[in-house]
């Protein structure tokens, strides 16, 4: 709240947070930890002081904010780099400095603001795998703000897309950018996904086009071929794709299907009754 909103309200864990005071805000502030593309360090003060910093302007005893502290560098994987300065080290050990810092006065959110926009892909990765850690052992929820689709492929569970100020779309990841219906999602995900070479294939073709999506187990399993096997319709497979949103393998392919259409029907249905979503193209 360092702006006010001059619209809306703001809502925190059922707290209205435009409603309250200055004295009630300074205290709901303590629940939220921020996280940002630039670190934002005390280039003076070690890794163990920069982490200690908002402690001390707590109640705590110095015993506390030390034991403390030593939890969190441990917690971030730091605890040999306590009494190195931020010019000693790397991008990615001056984020987990700002992560340590945001996660000391026990927040209930924390916010990340493009914090992996600035680090290479390998430190990124690191980063967001230890994000993830620290929310399946502190039960702690993370609002990610980014607009790179491997960051909320890698760990979030919703998404919500904003364009303009508003949100356009909102919802669960998978359902989001398996089946967008917004234009500035489905733009976004066509991008990643490569869809425009797909748009040149089809073009080029004259069979029946379907995209099928697969989720979870069952995009390992040979379900197109079991079922057209027992019968004449031929298949191309013209795009494929096979990744995965979290821990949830996902997979989509851009097949063309050839033979009479009672037949292509049945194939349809039998793919719609193993689970798969099918989309007719042409």
């Amino acid at each position: 709240m360092l702006e006010r909103p001059t619209d809306g309200t703001v809502k925190v864990g059922g707290v209205e947070l435009t409603a309250l005071s200055s004295g009630q805000l300074q205290g709901q502030r303590r629940r939220i930890g921020m996280i940002f593309q630039h670190f934002n360090l005390l280039s003076m003060a070690t890794v163990k002081d920069n982490v200690a910093f908002p402690l001390r302007l707590t109640k705590l005893s110095k015993d506390e904010i030390n034991n403390r502290v030593s939890e969190l560098l441990q917690l971030v994987g730091l605890t040999e780099h306590a009494n190195k300065y931020p010019a000693q080290l790397s991008g990615g050990q001056k984020q987990r400095v700002g992560i340590a810092r945001a996660l000391a006065n026990n927040p209930d959110v924390l916010l990340c603001d493009e914090a992996t926009s600035a680090l290479d892909p390998q430190t990124t990765n690191a980063i967001l795998a230890l994000l993830l850690d620290i929310n399946r052992k502190l039960g702690i929820t993370i609002l990610l703000i980014t607009h790179e689709m491997h960051v909320i492929r890698s760990i979030c569970d919703r998404v919500a897309v904003i364009d303009q100020g508003g949100i356009v779309e909102m919802g669960k990841v998978l359902d989001v950018f398996l089946k967008p219906q917004h234009r500035v999602t489905q733009d976004f995900v066509e991008q990643v996904a490569d869809s425009f070479d797909a748009r040149e294939l089809i073009g080029q073709r004259e069979g029946r086009l379907y995209r099928v999506h697969y989720v979870g187990d069952t995009t390992y399993e040979p379900i197109l071929y079991n079922a057209v096997k027992t019968t004449r319709v031929q298949f191309a497979i013209l795009q494929g794709t096979v990744s995965r949103m979290k821990q949830t393998p996902y997979g989509q392919l851009i097949v063309e299907l050839i033979g009479d259409g009672p037949e292509i029907e049945r194939v349809i249905g039998d793919l719609r009754k193993e689970g798969l979503d099918v989309e007719e193209l042409r």
